[in-house]
C-alpha cells in the first residue's frame, strides 16, 4: 500500500501524527494489533481441579477443549484427524469428541514419520486438501510440510500436535484457558510495536543480537483456530517471528531442551550472519551435527549451507506449560524462549531445506531495542 503525501503543519513541519494514523490503518490491514485494540473474550470459567478427575474424564475434557474451544467445530464440517502408531489413543478420543458435532469425521492412522517436516503419504496429503478441519497428533511435526501448506491454501484450518502423549494431552499446557492466552498474546502487540533490534542473553552464556521486521511477529499461536486458513500448534501459547536473514550474530546456549529431549549439558551454538557455524556441548551437540549434516547431503551443494539457518525465534506465553523435554510444550512455557534451525519458508524466508528443529532456553533475558521484556525468565514488560 502506497503512502499518500505527508500533510504539513501550520509551521511548515511535517505532521507526524498523520503519519502515525496512516501507519495504524496499514497495521489493521496487515493484522497487526494496535495499542488501543481490546480483545473481546468470553468470561473466565471457574478453575477445574484436574486432581479430582479420573483419567477418562481428563481425556474427554481435553478432547472437548480441542474440538469446541480451539477448533470451534461447526455441525456438518469435514474433519480429518491424522495420527500414527504412537498417538492412536489420542486420535480416537478426538474422533469421538468431533463425532458429537459432525457426522463427517475421518480418522486416519499413517506410518510414523522419520523426522519433523517429513511429508505424510500422498493419500493422506490428498485427504487433507479436502477438509475444513485437520487435527494432527503425530510423533513428528507436520507443521512445516507441503501437505499442510496446501491444505491451508485450500481453505482448511489446521492444528498440529507433534510429539503429543496422553500425559501431555490431559495436563500441563493443554489444561490452560486458551481464551485468556489469546487475550494476553494480543495485548503484546503494543509492546513489540516498531521495535527492530532483539537481544537475548542468559546466565549460561547466551548473548545474541539480530534484527526483526516488527510487522512480522506472529500472534496467532494462541490455541484459537476457528477460521479458514488458520494454523496452530496445540498446546498453544507463543509469539514468534523470523529473524531477518543474515543479521544474527553471537552465541546461543540451549540450556532447556533440544528436539523434545532435556539437554544433559548446555549446547553452545556460534552464530555468524544468521547461520550456525559451530556446535559444542553434550550428546545433543553430536546429534545436531549428525542430523543437519545428513539433511545437507540431500540438497544440492550450493544449498547445503542453508540447513544451518536460524529460522525462527519465539517466546512462550502459556502459564500452564512446563519444561519437560517436549518441544511442543517447552517452547510455549511462560518465560522461556526458543530458536529453530532449518527451514524458514513458512515465515517468508529462502531456506527451503525440509527440516526444522528447535532448542529451548529455560530462563532467558530478552530486550527489544531498549525495552526489557524478560529478565531471567520473568516478564517485566507492561
Amino acid at each position: 500500500m502506497a503512502l499518500p503525501f505527508r500533510r504539513k503543519g501550520s509551521d511548515g513541519e511535517e505532521d507526524e501524527t498523520v503519519d502515525r494514523d496512516l501507519e495504524d490503518i496499514i497495521d489493521l490491514e496487515e493484522g497487526v494489533p494496535l495499542e488501543t485494540d481490546v480483545e473481546q473474550t468470553t468470561p473466565e470459567e471457574p478453575p477445574v481441579n484436574l486432581d479430582e478427575m479420573d483419567p477418562e474424564e481428563r481425556k474427554k475434557r481435553s478432547a472437548v477443549t480441542v474440538i469446541d474451544t480451539c477448533m470451534d467445530l461447526r455441525r456438518g464440517e469435514n474433519v480429518l484427524i491424522v495420527c500414527d502408531s504412537t498417538t492412536t489413543d489420542i486420535g480416537q478420543v478426538l474422533h469421538d469428541a468431533a463425532s458429537r458435532r459432525s457426522d463427517r469425521v475421518l480418522l486416519v492412522v499413517m506410518p510414523k514419520g522419520r523426522h519433523h517436516g517429513d511429508e505424510p503419504p500422498a493419500p493422506v496429503a490428498n485427504l487433507m486438501r479436502q477438509q475444513q478441519v485437520v487435527i494432527a497428533p503425530t510423533r513428528y511435526s507436520l507443521t512445516h510440510t507441503r501437505a499442510v501448506r496446501q491444505a491451508i491454501k485450500d481453505g482448511a484450518r489446521v492444528a498440529t500436535m507433534p510429539g503429543m502423549t496422553m500425559e501431555m494431552f490431559t495436563e500441563g499446557g493443554m489444561s490452560a484457558d486458551f481464551n485468556i492466552i489469546k487475550k494476553n498474546i494480543s495485548e503484546m502487540g503494543s509492546v513489540l510495536r516498531r521495535k527492530r533490534i532483539v537481544n537475548v542473553k542468559s546466565e549460561t552464556g547466551t548473548n545474541v543480537t539480530f534484527e526483526v521486521n516488527w510487522r512480522d511477529w506472529k500472534y496467532d499461536d494462541n490455541g484459537i483456530c476457528n477460521r479458514p486458513r488458520m494454523l496452530t500448534n496445540l498446546p498453544a501459547g507463543k509469539i514468534f517471528t523470523m529473524p531477518r536473514e543474515g543479521t544474527m550474530n553471537g552465541t546461543i546456549v540451549i540450556d532447556g531442551s533440544w528436539d523434545s529431549t532435556l539437554v544433559d549439558e548446555p549446547v553452545v551454538l556460534q552464530i555468524e550472519n544468521g547461520l550456525v557455524v559451530d556446535v559444542k556441548g553434550g550428546t545433543a551437540a553430536a546429534q545436531i551435527r549428525q542430523t543437519f549434516g545428513e539433511a545437507a547431503k540431500r540438497l544440492r551443494s550450493k544449498e547445503q549451507e542453508a540447513v544451518w539457518t536460524i529460522a525462527e525465534f519465539g517466546f512462550g506465553m502459556n502459564p500452564n506449560a512446563r519444561l519437560m523435554g517436549s518441544v511442543l510444550e517447552d517452547e510455549k512455557r511462560l518465560g522461556s524462549a526458543y530458536f529453530s534451525i532449518g527451514d524458514n519458508t513458512r515465515l517468508g524466508g529462502t531456506a527451503a531445506v525440509g527440516i526444522q528443529i528447535s532448542g529451548v532456553l529455560a530462563s532467558p533475558s530478552l530486550w527489544l531495542d531498549e525495552t526489557a521484556l524478560l529478565e531471567d525468565g520473568t516478564f517485566v514488560a507492561h
